[in-house]
C-alpha cells in the first residue's frame, strides 16, 4: 500500500508559500501543545514536512533536473536562457524560477520541521506511561530531525553558506537571518542524527516501511552528510578547499555504515534490475536494497515522465501509457565505461524508446535511464498523460551504504583494508554472472592495493552502480574532482569521434560499435546484434537490420564534434575561473528582497 497520508496532511497543517522564507503563514495560529499531544495528530503534523517531496521544487527539479552536468549524466543548457537551462548551463540568475522553487520548499519543509520538533520535544508523549507512545513519538522527532538535515544537506550543495534555523516560527522571532558556514550547520544536523537515530525505529517496525524514514535511512544520511562535511567545497572566493578535521567525519562515516551493516545487514538482491522495477509496481519490501523511497501518490510525482525510458503517446498513440521524456541523457562515454559483460550496463542504460505504436525503437539522440519506464506500470494511466505517474523515487540504496563504508576505510587507513575489499566485492558481485565472479569481482578487486587505485576504481564503481539514480553531482563536489571529470569527459567523446571517423586517437583500432544494428524479433522484442563490437554487414544481413549512428553520431562535417560535446560542460571545464565547476548558485532574487538587507549574492563571481 502506498504511503497516501505521508504526503497528504491534514488541510490545517498544509502550507502555502510564504513571502519570508522563515516566516509562517498559518501554523502559528495553531496549539501546537495540542496538535503534539497525541501519536495521531503528532504523525499528521510530522507528514507536513513530507509535502515539499510532492512540488515542483522538489519532484522534477532537485530529484533530477538540477543534477546534471556530470560525466554520467547530462543536458544541453546552451541552446535557451529559460530557467532549468540557465542551471545546466552554470549560469542561472537570481529570478531563476526554478532556485525560488527549490529554495522555497527546502525553508518550507524546514520551518514544518522546526514546529514538529518543538512540539514534540514539549509532548507529554515523550514521558508516556505507555512504551508504544514514547517509542512512536522517538520515532516521529528522529523523521522530523532527518527530513531537516536532508533539506540543510541540499541548501548547502546548491546555495553554499545559509541561514540557519532550528526554532519553530513565533511572533516576534527575527525572520531575517544572516548566512552561516556550511559546516557549521553540517555539524549540527549530524549531531542531532547522532542522538537521536537509536531511539528510532527500523523500517519493518514501521506502519510504512521504506515509504516513510527510518533508522536505516538516518543511519545511511549521517554517513552520506559526513562524508559532505569531510569533502571539498567551494568558497566565494572560487577556491576547492575542504577543512582540515575532514577525517574526523570521516571516521564519522564510516563508524554509522558500520553500525548500520552490523545490526541491520542484508544481501544485495541478485536481480539488479528488479530493484527499480519495484518503484513502476508500487512494491516496497523492507529489509532489502531500497532504505527509503519518496511515496509519490498516483496523480503526482515526475518519474518516468522527465526521467526514465522516452515513452511516445498522446491521443494519436496506439496506447494508453501517455508520455515520458527525459531531460538528462548519458553520454556515450559512460555507455562504453562499462565492462561489457557487466549486467547492470543495459539495466541503467536505455538505447530505445517506445514509440506510438507502443513499440520498441532505437533512440538515436541521447541514451535515457532505464531503471525506469511508465511502460512498466501494471494499469497504463491513459494517453494523453505526462506527469504524475505515481512511480516512486529512491532516496539511498544499501548499496551506497557499503560503498560509503569502504571509501571511509580507505581513507583512514591510508588504504584498502579487507573489510573495504569485502564490501566493494559484495556490490560488484551481482554484477556478474557466477562464470566472471573471479576475474571480475575477486581479482579485479585484490589487484587495488593503494589508496589511489582503490579510491579511483570506488569512482568508477559509483558510477556504474548508481547512474541515473542522480548523485553524481554530490559525490564529485565533495571529492573535488568536478571538473577534472568533466574534462575526461569531453576529451573521451572526441576520442571515440576521431576513432568512428578516421579511425585515428588513441582509440584507433579499438572495435568500438561505430554504427549499431537493431531489428525487432518475431516476438516484437527490442534485439541490438553489437552493443560491444564493431561488425560490417553483407548486403543480405543489412536488409535484416536497421542500421543507425553510433560513435560516429559524435563527429561533425563541419565542426569535427557535434556541438553539444564542446558545449554542454564548456562552463564546467572553464568557468568564471578554469578547472573549477561553480555549482553555488545565486539566491533568488525573493529570499534576497524579503531579508531587510541581511543577504545578497556577494562571492562566487557572480557579478550581479
Amino acid at each position: 500500500m502506498k504511503a497516501k497520508e505521508i504526503l497528504i496532511a491534514l488541510i490545517v497543517l498544509m502550507t502555502m508559500g510564504c513571502e519570508d522564507f522563515l516566516e509562517p503563514e498559518s501554523l502559528s495560529t495553531y496549539d501546537q501543545s495540542l496538535i503534539f499531544s497525541n501519536v495521531d495528530d503528532a504523525r499528521m503534523g510530522v507528514n507536513a514536512i513530507y509535502v515539499q517531496f510532492g512540488v515542483d521544487g522538489f519532484r522534477s527539479r532537485l530529484s533530477n533536473n538540477m543534477t546534471g552536468n556530470t560525466d554520467i549524466e547530462h543536458s544541453s543548457g546552451w541552446g535557451s536562457t529559460s530557467d532549468r537551462y540557465q542551471i545546466w548551463d552554470l549560469n542561472p540568475q537570481e529570478n531563476n524560477g526554478d532556485l525560488g522553487k527549490v529554495w522555497s520548499a527546502a525553508y518550507t519543509a524546514i520551518r514544518d520541521a522546526n514546529i514538529a520538533i518543538e512540539g514534540l520535544l514539549a509532548s507529554p508523549l515523550l514521558s508516556s506511561s505507555d512504551q508504544v507512545e514514547v517509542n512512536t513519538a522517538n520515532q516521529l522527532l528522529g523523521e522530523a530531525y532527518t527530513l531537516r538535515a536532508y533539506w540543510y544537506s541540499m541548501l548547502i550543495y546548491y546555495f553554499g553558506d545559509v541561514p540557519f534555523s532550528i526554532e519553530a516560527p513565533k511572533a516576534g522571532q527575527n525572520f531575517f537571518l544572516e548566512r552561516t558556514d556550511r559546516n557549521e550547520i553540517l555539524t549540527h544536523v549530524i549531531n542531532d542524527l547522532i542522538e537521536i537515530e537509536e531511539d528510532m525505529q527500523w523500517a519493518d517496525q514501521t506502519r510504512y516501511g521504506i515509504e516513510q524514514v527510518n533508522r536505516e535511512f538516518t543511519l545511511g544520511l549521517i554517513a552520506r552528510l559526513a562524508l559532505q562535511r569531510g569533502g571539498y567545497y567551494l568558497t566565494p572566493e572560487m577556491s576547492v578547499v575542504r577543512d582540515d578535521d575532514y577525517l574526523d567525519y570521516y571516521e564519522i562515516a564510516r563508524n554509522y555504515t558500520q553500525k548500520l551493516m552490523n545490526l541491520k545487514d542484508r544481501e544485495l538482491p541478485t536481480d539488479f534490475r528488479q530493484i527499480f522495477l519495484n518503484q513502476a509496481k508500487f512494491i516496497s519490501p523492507v529489509n532489502d536494497e531500497v532504505l527509503f523511497e519518496i511515496p509519490f501518490a498516483l496523480g503526482n510525482g515526475d518519474v518516468g515522465w522527465n526521467i526514465g525510458i522516452d515513452v511516445e503517446g498522446g491521443n494519436d498513440a496506439a496506447h494508453d501509457y501517455g508520455s515520458g521524456n527525459n531531460y538528462m541523457r548519458m553520454p556515450l562515454t559512460y555507455y562504453c565505461s562499462f565492462d561489457t559483460t557487466d549486467l547492470r550496463r543495459d539495466v541503467t542504460c536505455g538505447l530505445y524508446k517506445i514509440n506510438k505504436d507502443g513499440e520498441p525503437e532505437y533512440i538515436t539522440r541521447g541514451i535515457s535511464q532505464a531503471k525506469w519506464s511508465r511502460w512498466d506500470l501494471d494499469d497504463p494511466p491513459g494517453a494523453s498523460t505526462a506527469k504524475g505517474t505515481g512511480i516512486n523515487w529512491p532516496m539511498m540504496r544499501y548499496a551506497d551504504v557499503l560503498l560509503m563504508f569502504a571509501e571511509a576505510e580507505n581513507e583512514l587507513n591510508g588504504g584498502p583494508t579487507a573489510a573495504a575489499k569485502d564490501a566493494l566485492k559484495r556490490v560488484r558481485a551481482r554484477a556478474f554472472n557466477d562464470v566472471d565472479q573471479t576475474e571480475k569481482v575477486d581479482q579485479y578487486v585484490d589487484n587495488l592495493t593503494t589508496k589511489e587505485a582503490f579510491f579511483d576504481a570506488l569512482v568508477d564503481e559509483r558510477a556504474w552502480e548508481f547512474g541515473g539514480e542522480m548523485i553524481r553531482k554530490y559525490e564529485l563536489i565533495r571529492w573535488g574532482i568536478y571538473s577534472e571529470k568533466m574534462a575526461e569527459t569531453v576529451q573521451g567523446l572526441k576520442d571515440m569521434a576521431d576513432y568512428a571517423f578516421d579511425n585515428t586517437g588513441p582509440l584507433a583500432d579499438s572495435n568500438l560499435p561505430i554504427y549499431i544494428y537493431w531489428k525487432l524479433d518475431e516476438s516484437g522484442n527490442f534485439v541490438i546484434l553489437n552493443r560491444n563490437t564493431n561488425v560490417v554487414l553483407s548486403p543480405e544481413e543489412q536488409v535484416e537490420w536497421n542500421q543507425e549512428q553510433f560513435l560516429l553520431s559524435l563527429h561533425d562535417d563541419e565542426l569535427g564534434y557535434d556541438e553539444w560535446i564542446t558545449r554542454d560542460w564548456a562552463n564546467y571545464i572553464d568557468g568564471p575561473v578554469p578547472g573549477v565547476v561553480r555549482y553555488i548558485f545565486p539566491l533568488p532574487a525573493d529570499a534576497i528582497s524579503s531579508s531587510q538587507g541581511t543577504l545578497d549574492n556577494s562571492g562566487y563571481e557572480f557579478g550581479l
